[in-house]
């Protein structure tokens, strides 16, 4: 884990000008101590950071340093660009982007011939949105970047619309959907806001002290850890098994005897009925009952629009 986090280190400081040990703290969940013992291991290693100490201070790192040569090979440098390349497709972000100029220039200078073109493409945003949602993405990123404070028109699942002023600290990609992890005033708590359903975002030209967090208080599993979930059984056709796959997860997928089934835990919201029938015939609701029945319901809702 030690090693983890002075890598993780190494390539925050490729990534920024400047950062200081109470970021790199908050980032990696350990104490400001542990970040300059960390900073001093590197050092010893060769690797030129310099500390300022005072207000314009921090932690540094020379332009002129470069990986170490055959750090990584031509497969993990050409996955890593492109990984970057599709991420930055949605953030446009100027750090970003001189972090994968400097880890191509490092590429350049071990002569691997790899093509920096970008073989993966990331866009959350709905068909036609005319990149809106990236730009969305964008002011969400700057505003963590920055710690403004910002107030978002926010539309729950529900159906409930609030305006929010929040406190931004991070932006979390989970099951194809991005959200902003932030300390919301109105409810006086952390919460995980999908940015799909914020309307508008306003910076207040306020700035905030970052509250420390830890991953592990990060709901990433707040879909299945609620009270508004499903424990469900289908049976699913040849034809739908692509759909079951990418929906419920390939590992939750098996055959028995010649036919395939699915277990899994899902979030029991307004969208669930819907889903399931977006998939047609091939995929049926085997338990719970009151899912079937609810599913049934809409179907006859359906075609009785249609015959009337």
């Amino acid at each position: 884990m030690k090693y983890q986090i002075m890598i993780g280190i190494l390539f925050t400081l490729l990534a920024k000008r400047r950062v200081t040990a109470g970021e790199l703290a908050g980032k990696y969940g350990i104490s400001v101590r542990s970040i300059y013992r960390y900073i001093d291991e590197m050092t010893i290693a060769g690797i030129p950071i310099d500390i300022a100490r005072g207000p314009h201070g921090g932690i540094f790192i020379s332009d002129a340093y470069k990986l170490p040569k055959g750090m990584m090979t031509k497969d993990e440098y050409a996955q890593t660009i492109d990984a970057m390349l599709a991420v930055n497709e949605q953030l446009k972000n100027p750090v970003l982007r001189s972090a994968i100029d400097k880890i191509s220039a490092q590429v350049k200078s071990e002569k691997f011939d790899i093509s920096l073109s970008g073989n993966i493409l990331i866009d959350s945003g709905t068909w036609g949105d005319e990149r809106k949602f990236s730009e969305k993405l964008a002011v969400l990123e700057r505003a963590i970047q920055m710690r403004e404070i910002i107030e978002i028109d926010y539309t729950d699942r529900g159906g409930e619309r609030t305006k929010r002023v929040v406190l931004p600290h991070l932006l979390v990609y989970k099951q194809n959907i991005w959200y902003i992890y932030a300390y919301c005033k109105m409810r006086e708590a952390f919460r995980l806001f999908k940015v799909g359903r914020i309307r508008s975002v306003v910076c207040k030209e306020e700035t905030f002290e970052q509250i420390p967090f830890s991953r592990d208080e990060i709901p990433l599993s707040f879909w299945t850890s609620g009270e508004n979930v499903i424990d469900a059984r289908f049976e699913i056709s040849a034809e739908t098994l692509p759909f079951a796959e990418e929906w419920l997860g390939i590992e939750n997928v098996f055959r028995e005897d010649g036919k395939f089934f699915a277990d899994v835990t899902l979030p029991d919201d307004e969208s669930l009925v819907g889903k399931i029938l977006s998939a047609g015939s091939g995929f049926r609701v085997l338990s719970p009952q009151s899912l079937a029945e609810r599913v049934a319901a809409e179907a006859k809702k359906i075609a009785n629009s249609y015959s009337s």
